[in-house]
C-alpha cells in the first residue's frame, strides 16, 4: 500500500491498544472535524506501511455524526459515538472488543470520568450501548441477540453452510445477529480447530447482504462446569481476516452453542477462549422476553504517538 493516504493525516495524534489481542488504532475527534476516509483507515491499519490494526476507532460526539445524531436526542447520556471501521476501510456496525477499548480510551484521554462500578452509555451504528467499568476490565451490554433466519433455524437448528480451504464439503452452520452478522460452525475436535486455514475467506451460503463474520467453535467436554458453559473459538472477521479475538463473535458463538443445547439445559453464563485470551458472555432476560448479551473482558492501551510527516 502506498504511503500517500497517511501523508494527509500528518500530525494526527493516535493511541494503539487491544482487547484480548483484537487491536485498534484509536483517534479522538472531540470537535467532529476529522474527515476520515476509507483509504486513510486502510493505510493506518496496514501492518507493513502503517500502524497495523484490526480496525480503526474514532471517538466523536454523537451529535456530530449526521446519520446517528438522533441517538443523542433519544438518550442525552450517549454523548460519545464509536465510529468503527474494519482494517480494509469498510464501515462496521459494532465490535464488542472495540467497545471495551473505546471506553478505556475515553477514560485515559480524560474525556469521561468513570470509576470502577460506574456505567457509561455510548452511541454506535448498532444502537446505544451501556458499558460498566470493572476492576479488571469492562462489561458491555450489547443488547439482544437474534437468529438471522429464524424460521429455518427453528425447524433444523441450522440455516447456512460454510466451507473453508482444505475442506472437501461445506459444513452446516447457524447465523446469529449481534447487531452485526455472524455465522457459527461447530467442530468436534480441538485439533480440527487448530488446523483450520483461515487465511482465505470462508465460503458462506447464503451470505448476508453485507457479508458476515465466521466463527468456528468447539464446545468443552463437559460443556458445563460449575454452572458455566465453556467453548473455544477461532474467527474470520469480514474486512479483516483472522483475528485473535472478536467480542460480538464470542457472543454469537456462545449463543449458537446455547441454542443447540437448549433441549438439555439453558446456560446463561459462558467463558469463551480465543487465541487472544478469554472473555465472559452472559445472557440476561428482559421483561419483554428478549435476552440481552453482556460481554466482559480486559482492554489495554499500549502506545501513543503522532503521525510523522515522513
Amino acid at each position: 500500500m502506498a504511503l500517500e493516504p497517511l501523508d494527509q493525516l500528518t500530525g494526527l495524534s493516535y493511541a494503539k491498544g487491544h482487547a484480548t489481542g483484537n487491536d485498534f488504532v484509536m483517534l479522538a475527534d472531540p470537535e467532529g472535524n476529522l474527515d476520515l476516509q476509507s483509504v486513510h483507515v486502510a493505510a493506518l491499519a496496514d501492518r507493513h506501511f502503517g500502524l497495523g490494526a484490526d480496525g480503526v476507532i474514532r471517538a466523536v460526539p454523537t451529535g456530530r455524526v449526521p446519520d446517528y445524531a438522533y441517538q443523542l436526542d433519544h438518550d442525552p447520556e450517549a454523548y460519545w459515538f464509536m465510529d468503527y471501521r474494519n482494517a480494509d476501510g469498510s464501515i462496521a456496525e459494532m465490535c464488542g472488543n472495540g467497545v471495551r477499548l473505546f471506553v478505556h480510551f475515553l477514560v485515559k484521554e480524560q474525556l469521561v470520568e468513570l470509576p470502577v462500578g460506574g456505567s457509561l452509555r455510548m452511541g454506535s451504528r448498532a444502537g446505544i450501548k451501556e458499558v460498566t467499568r470493572l476492576e479488571n476490565g469492562y462489561a458491555v451490554n450489547l443488547g439482544p441477540w437474534g437468529l438471522v433466519h429464524a424460521e429455518q433455524a427453528a425447524a433444523t437448528s441450522l440455516d447456512s453452510t460454510v466451507k473453508v480451504a482444505g475442506w472437501e464439503q461445506a459444513r452446516p452452520a447457524l447465523s446469529i445477529t449481534m447487531g452485526n452478522p455472524h455465522t457459527v460452525v461447530a467442530l468436534a475436535e480441538l485439533a480440527e480447530l487448530d488446523d483450520l486455514d483461515l487465511v482465505h475467506l470462508p465460503e458462506v451460503s447464503p451470505v448476508p447482504e453485507n457479508g458476515t463474520n465466521v466463527e468456528f467453535v468447539v464446545p468443552a467436554e463437559p460443556l458445563v462446569s460449575e454452572g458455566t458453559g465453556h467453548v473455544r473459538m477461532r474467527v474470520h472477521e469480514r474486512g479483516v481476516g483472522e483475528t485473535l479475538s472478536c467480542g460480538t463473535g464470542a457472543c454469537a458463538a456462545a449463543a449458537a452453542v446455547r441454542y443447540w443445547a437448549r433441549t438439555t439445559a439453558v446456560i446463561d453464563d459462558w467463558v469463551v477462549n480465543i487465541p487472544g485470551g478469554q472473555v465472559g458472555v452472559a445472557f440476561r432476560k428482559n421483561a419483554d422476553g428478549t435476552e440481552d448479551v453482556v460481554l466482559s473482558g480486559p482492554a489495554q492501551l499500549v502506545a501513543r504517538g503522532t503521525l510523522s510527516p515522513e
